[in-house]
């Protein structure tokens, strides 16, 4: 599992084995590794305990200075296997390109099975997925708390779109904005204190700010268009979102503090349909779907050049999410009339499908990297 989250990123070449797993320094052949042009060696072992928990340990070591770079000893439960060899593949990332791992982050998305629609929460790979809550009534527009402890997301359960926020921990939720008409596309600002909303409480859909319990309502902008889809800049001082008060559905950004606040400004202007932004981690560039030739896939556009990158060729793509570090896109592609789950890396080089089950899955959200916590101590 930790080569397959190294070899997902598109930065690592992984070499067979051939036989030689050495689970400690001394057992290693570095001439042998280094000639088949191993840069780094990961060994360790996984020894079951009496107790019924299992022993882990790890080492990364540079084949050229035949030295170790890191590592650590711990004892987990079994069902914390999955989570301790994400978190080893942390390690190993960031060490080797000294930017974050994000292997131990989580996913979350909307199945629907038959008549029936969940709001699931997996692994980053799209493995072990738990259902958050399910309903025979469309769940739309997840969206994760900046602490990763909450979902905000928009159920249709009393017949009409109401934005809900749920604690993941003790399931207990709140119906955040429940007014007159449609309540939609939540998403979070970065302090986590406060969620944009669409309304159409005053006819067209609208983006409105409210606190994260429900009150304080405040209207951000006004268009004689229908403004949707939201995504707060890193630091919190504006948003872009879509709006077809152009004509056809574009990209916008509008500071939401100082004096510019409530101004919009247009950002893509290739083609009649570009939508679904979101704000890369950096704040230097945003995602979003591009239509082109028929054919909806996932872009990316810098803030400074004003350049588009198509990133992806597939028929029908949804809902782009980056990854905490920014290195990797989530998003989903419709594959027979199925979505499924899938990833691109953010300069398109890698491209994979991820593990999906046999309903139907979109708007999948990368959820935020949250504190690691060592399953054990570092060993030398």
């Amino acid at each position: 599992m930790v080569a397959a989250d190294l070899e997902r990123t598109g930065l690592f070449r992984l070499i067979e084995s051939l036989g030689h797993t050495p689970h400690e320094p001394e057992e290693i052949m570095y001439a042998d590794w280094q000639n088949r042009g191993a840069s780094a060696l990961v060994i360790g072992s996984t020894t079951m305990l009496p107790d019924g928990r299992v022993d882990v340990r790890f080492r990364l070591m540079d084949v050229a200075k035949r030295a170790q770079v890191t590592g650590f000893a711990g004892t987990v439960s079994v069902d914390q296997l999955r989570a301790a060899a994400h978190r080893i593949a942390d390690v190993v990332y960031e060490a080797l390109t000294g930017d974050i791992g994000v292997f131990s982050t989580r996913i979350a998305y909307v199945m629907k099975q038959g008549n029936k629609y969940a709001l699931q929460v997996a692994d980053s790979d799209g493995f072990n997925p738990q259902s958050v809550i399910e309903y025979t009534e469309p769940i739309i527009s997840p969206a994760w708390s900046p602490d990763g402890r909450k979902l905000a997301y928009v159920s249709f359960e009393s017949k009409k779109p109401v934005v809900y926020v749920q604690t993941l921990s003790t399931r207990e939720r709140k119906a955040v904005a429940n007014f007159k008409g449609s309540n939609s596309a939540p998403a979070w600002s970065p302090d986590g204190s406060k969620l944009a909303v669409v309304l159409t409480m005053h006819g067209g859909s609208q983006i409105f700010l409210i606190n994260a319990d429900g009150s304080g309502l405040q209207r951000l902008a006004q268009s004689s268009g229908i403004d949707t889809e939201p995504s707060f800049s890193p630091d919190g001082r504006s948003i872009i979102f879509t709006s077809d008060r152009g004509g056809s559905p574009q990209i916008y950004r509008m500071a939401i503090i100082g004096a510019q606040a409530g101004v919009a400004e247009r950002l893509t202007f290739e083609g009649n349909y570009n939508v679904s932004p979101r704000y890369s981690p950096d704040g230097k560039s945003f995602a979003y779907i591009h239509r082109h030739n028929g054919k909806f896939n996932i872009a990316v556009q810098d803030f400074a050049r004003r350049q588009m990158q198509l990133l992806t060729d597939s028929r029908f793509d949804e809902s782009p999410s980056f990854a905490p570090n920014g290195k990797m896109i989530l998003y989903a592609t419709e594959i027979s009339g199925r979505g499924i789950l899938s990833a691109v890396s953010s300069d398109g080089q890698t491209k994979q499908r991820l593990s999906s089950q046999t309903g139907d899955i979109r708007e999948p959200v990368w959820g935020p990297l949250l504190k690691s916590q060592r399953i054990g101590n570092f060993v030398n």
